[in-house]
């Protein structure tokens, strides 16, 4: 059975793009621990970070570099933190988040019901802020 981020990335169910390539994409996750909180999942259905391939992991990598930086430029966090979890989805994912302190990367505080336009908006922001730093993988 396909993953939830597969049925996302084949357009069974909707998601809040900012990045789309042909091996990764980056989408707003609808629990965001920070507005801005953007997950990065390769194309290929993988469960463990482990079992990348190199050069995928290399491309993921700087795939949430690229959204990393949109963030900065989007929110000004003092930092923009990212990690690999991957216990609730069995398909590898990075998780890319404005933080201000390292309570923010804990998943204690994520929300459960965000307000959808929150999401919209912080969606929007990202974009820009990837076209503005001259990438052309922004999602439409």
């Amino acid at each position: 059975m396909a993953s939830v981020f597969s049925r996302i990335i084949r357009g069974e169910l909707p998601g809040r793009f900012v990045w789309k390539d042909e091996k990764a994409v980056a989408f707003l996750t609808i629990a965001p621990i920070r507005k801005g909180h953007t997950l990065v999942v390769p194309r290929e259905e993988i469960d463990h970070w482990l079992d990348l391939p190199p050069d995928l992991a290399q491309h993921l990598t700087l795939v949430a570099q690229s959204v990393g930086k949109a963030i900065q430029r989007a929110f000004s966090p003092v930092k923009v933190g990212m990690m690999i979890a991957g216990i609730e989805v069995p398909h590898v994912h990075l998780h890319v988040t404005p933080i201000w302190d390292l309570e923010d990367l804990s998943f204690r505080n994520q929300q459960t019901n965000p307000d959808p336009k929150d999401l919209d908006d912080a969606a929007a922001k990202i974009r820009q802020a990837l076209r503005e730093l001259g990438y052309a993988q922004v999602a439409d």
